[in-house]
């Protein structure tokens, strides 16, 4: 029987919970801005997410809330002091710590600014994308760049700015950090992508006219096949395809139609599923403390990429579903081979768009998002010349250059929400997903095998009992040598592209 713990971190733990209940107010407003709340409503609901993450940031650095935390552990260096904590709970305290020390650097006034701000902006956002023109948007683009400049300020940061916001979404890394994991990595695939470039795929029956009803058909039906519980997840559209988390018994993911291109839809919807499997494999029994949450959002997107491209892009996965989709489109898949399918949908073309991009040239986008954010940061790139900085650094780095703002800078709402910072984890995520999948494959050698025959299961109940179960009981680099008993690094992720498309495009 488990030793109870202090009554001090029990009381920790009803705090907690209870700004966890309010953070998942927020994220359900958020959600239902994306998904169903009327255009006029903008003014309103921004006030609204305003003021209930005002009251989040009040609760998470109140007097009451350091008072507990002072009980377990010292504000200022960390170190635990109460006696009786297990390994788990001492890893609870911490990061509750780490936490408050972060957050009562922000004063509320900050809090409420920046949330309206980027509420207001994000809607703008969609304008200026819909209307393919980022004068509209570089404004309130200007003004969060100021905001997020005072905040890294406020932070404190040793070199760069962007490492107090690196911070926030990855812990563990640094600009120097991602520099010396990037180089290589961009080395290696500007070097891949040259030898691809000039072979080509036929890929044309991938593409014409396909029944939106029939694509949100196939896609629910190969969401139902995945081992994600019905009864705590729930799908829908959204301009923007994302994952909203409430609790790990009620998430919720969206999707997008293309009428083009099917493709589209399943990627996706195995993408956001990914990050809803992590969500609903996290314990439910620690909810309301860090033990309950996510490491990071690079091991957070590592589970989405897992499902997406590891799984959702290998031909084991699609000996099975590959018939349904058949079923469901006959006059375009009907008479191709498997064989020439899997090819297809694993065809390497410099492209325009991030979430549109195959693996090979996906983490380019990525890097080049990196460093045009880190220049606006820095001071060195100015907002109104955001549009052709983009169009310059996509023909250096994919070959290939955005006609329009819509298909520039304008793509992704990233920066409309003020989550600078943030680009780096989607490449980090693929990077960290083939670390982890070494160790799998090598517990389980016949994972094709067993795909192919639909078991999916066992692929899910090996991410949550070696990541998910954890919740931030390690860091990111902690959780990748526990895993693989590996120090983390980019050559898993070069050796798997390597592998696979040489194989591809015999190379």
């Amino acid at each position: 029987m488990a030793k109870k713990p202090p009554q001090a971190y029990l009381d920790l733990k009803e705090a907690s919970t209870e700004i966890q209940t309010y953070n998942s107010i927020l994220s359900l407003l958020h959600w239902d801005q994306e998904t169903h709340m009327p255009e006029g409503a903008i003014v309103p609901r921004s006030e609204q997410i305003s003021l209930l993450s005002a009251h989040i940031h009040e609760m998470k650095t109140s007097r009451k809330f350091k008072g507990l935390i002072e009980k377990l552990a010292s504000v200022s260096t960390g170190r635990i002091k109460a006696k009786g904590l297990s390994a788990k709970e001492k890893a609870a305290v911490r990061e509750w710590t780490n936490e408050y020390f972060r957050l009562k650097k922000l004063p509320v006034s900050f809090i409420k600014q920046f949330s309206q701000l980027t509420s207001e902006a994000s809607q703008i956002w969609q304008c200026a994308k819909k209307e393919s023109n980022f004068k509209l948007f570089a404004p309130f683009l200007s003004r969060i760049i100021d905001m997020v400049r005072e905040k890294a300020s406020i932070y404190s940061y040793k070199e760069h700015p962007y490492d107090a916001l690196l911070g926030c979404y990855e812990p563990c890394m640094t600009s120097a950090k991602l520099h010396k994991i990037f180089t290589p990595l961009r080395k290696d695939l500007t070097h891949l992508l040259g030898q691809i470039r000039g072979k080509s795929l036929d890929d044309r029956f991938l593409h014409g006219s396909f029944d939106p009803k029939k694509q949100t058909a196939l896609g629910q039906t190969i969401l139902n096949a995945l081992p994600i519980e019905p009864a705590f997840s729930r799908l829908d559209v959204s301009a923007h395809p994302f994952s909203t988390a409430l609790h790990p018994h009620d998430s919720r993911i969206t999707t997008r139609i293309l009428p083009g291109n099917f493709m589209s839809n399943i990627f996706t919807i195995l993408h956001e599923a990914g990050h809803s499997m992590y969500e609903m494999g996290l314990p439910a029994e620690y909810w309301g403390t860090p033990l309950a949450e996510p490491v990071s959002l690079s091991i957070h997107e590592s589970q989405s990429r897992w499902w997406e491209t590891l799984i959702g892009r290998s031909h084991a996965f699609w000996s099975h579903f590959y018939p349904l989709a058949q079923k469901t489109f006959p006059a375009k898949l009907g008479r191709v081979p498997l064989d020439r399918f899997y090819r297809a949908i694993n065809k390497v073309t410099p492209s325009l768009i991030r979430v549109e991009a195959d693996e090979v040239t996906y983490c380019l986008h990525v890097i080049l998002r990196f460093e045009l954010e880190s220049a606006l940061l820095s001071g060195d790139l100015q907002v109104y010349d955001l549009p052709e900085a983009w169009r310059e650094k996509m023909k250096e780095l994919l070959g290939v250059a955005p006609k329009n703002d819509r298909e520039g800078c304008l793509q992704d709402i990233h920066w409309a929400l003020g989550d600078f910072g943030y680009f780096p984890t989607y490449a980090l995520g693929n990077l960290f997903a083939a670390h982890f999948f070494n160790a799998f494959a090598k517990q389980h050698p016949d994972w094709e095998k067993r795909l192919s025959s639909g078991d999916l299961a066992f692929v899910r109940d090996w991410l949550k009992t070696n990541i998910h179960s954890f919740g931030k009981q390690y860091d990111s680099e902690q959780l990748a040598k526990k895993v693989t008993g590996k120090p983390f690094s980019e050559e898993a992720y070069c050796r798997y592209l390597k592998n696979k498309y040489s194989d591809i495009y015999r190379l």
